[in-house]
């Protein structure tokens, strides 16, 4: 009999194997802008899109709530972890996104994982889209329903699917995807839902440009994070009130999981004040603008050029690393193989100059990326 170590290693040995092989890299830097391995770069890789986590609103409400609440919640929310910047948070998401109310999780793959073993139950059918996020999909392996992977934003496979099913149905996508960037069809999605009585989850995540359609009427969980757009960290679903009291006496990442630190619900409140000011459209109009500059009309700052083969584009990586540009290459089996790529994310954070250096970075060591 194999012993655990033994397992372990021949476990690692097949990852190295298939070239699959990965370890953190430790960026000091606040910002863009900082060092690896002691040399300095400027980051196209986080998902901090308007640069919330360094503004000094959110900075100064995280201290302010750490010296009066301390570091840690101390229990899960239904024990004696909610702080009042918990509740505040709620309001105020709630408010945002047009719902009744709003449910905070210590992060957005708890939430996620909260809801589909929530609402996806056995006899449910559950019709998601293939390139969800992994907290999607094992939030459906979670569910015990029965599951339907539909081909990327096929809204007829859907329809179709709903017609043939009698019983409750739920219809979860991402409204824009992670590795691509791209939108799905919410409004689509969001009639369909209607038409055949389906409960829709979206999730927001990487909303920070929208979709962000009119939802009236429509039975639905809107699903987002507290780490990209607002610079901070965890999760939260806006929904109605039956669906957010279900989800707090039923999910059990939210049960049985610590609450998030009072410092975090605090920061990502003042976020949220930043994001709904005159300040925040500017934060905003400046990222749309930054993102024409490399893709015009695309709708987010996730920018995929799509290289193919993983040598090429680990080399492309490697290439505006030596030029001081962090630009991750994402290869299997975070994207299926022979659909290697750069995946640049954009800030509002980034100034003019250093997006000048990354498209001067990219002619080149990618020819042809414009294409």
């Amino acid at each position: 009999m194999t012993s655990w170590r033994a397992w372990a290693r021949s476990e690692l040995d097949e990852v190295r194997a298939s070239g699959q092989w990965r370890t953190p890299r430790t960026f000091d830097a606040r910002g863009p802008e900082g060092t690896v391995d002691g040399r300095h770069v400027v980051s196209f890789a986080s998902n901090d899109y308007l640069g919330l986590s360094a503004h000094p609103a959110v900075v100064a409400a995280g201290h302010q709530a750490l010296d009066r609440w301390g570091a840690g919640s101390g229990a899960a929310r239904l024990i004696v972890g909610s702080r009042p910047p918990h509740e505040a948070l709620e309001a105020d998401l709630a408010e945002w996104k047009r719902t009744d109310a709003a449910v905070v999780f210590p992060t957005g793959f708890a939430a996620n994982l909260g809801v589909l073993s929530t609402f996806a139950g056995p006899g449910t059918l559950v019709l998601s889209d293939e390139l969800n996020h992994a907290s999607i999909i094992d939030g459906c392996r979670l569910a015990r329903a029965e599951i339907d992977v539909f081909p990327h934003t096929d809204v007829d496979h859907v329809v179709k699917a709903l017609r043939a099913h009698e019983g409750r149905a739920l219809v979860v996508t991402d409204t824009i995807f992670s590795m691509d960037g791209d939108a799905a069809p919410v409004d689509a999605l969001a009639t369909v839902c209607t038409e055949h009585d389906a409960l829709l989850v979206l999730d927001e995540a990487h909303a920070v440009l929208g979709p962000d359609p009119d939802l009236d009427g429509v039975d639905v969980l809107r699903v987002g994070t507290l780490s990209k757009t607002l610079g901070s960290l965890g999760g939260f679903v806006a929904t109605s009130d039956p669906f957010a009291q279900l989800l707090v006496n039923r999910a059990r990442p939210y049960i049985f999981t610590t609450a998030s630190p009072p410092a975090v619900a605090a920061s990502a409140g003042a976020a949220l004040r930043v994001l709904r000011s005159p300040e925040g459209d500017a934060l905003r109009g400046r990222l749309r603008h930054t993102i024409d500059r490399l893709r015009a009309g695309h709708p987010s700052p996730i920018v995929p050029i799509v290289l193919g083969d993983e040598q090429v584009a680990l080399a492309a990586a490697a290439a505006l690393l030596e030029r001081g540009l962090l630009v991750p290459a994402i290869r299997p089996p975070t994207v299926a193989p022979g659909t290697c790529r750069l995946r640049v994310a954009l800030s509002a954070a980034h100034t003019t100059e250093q997006v000048d250096a990354l498209l001067a970075g990219l002619d080149e060591c990618v020819p042809g990326w414009r294409v």
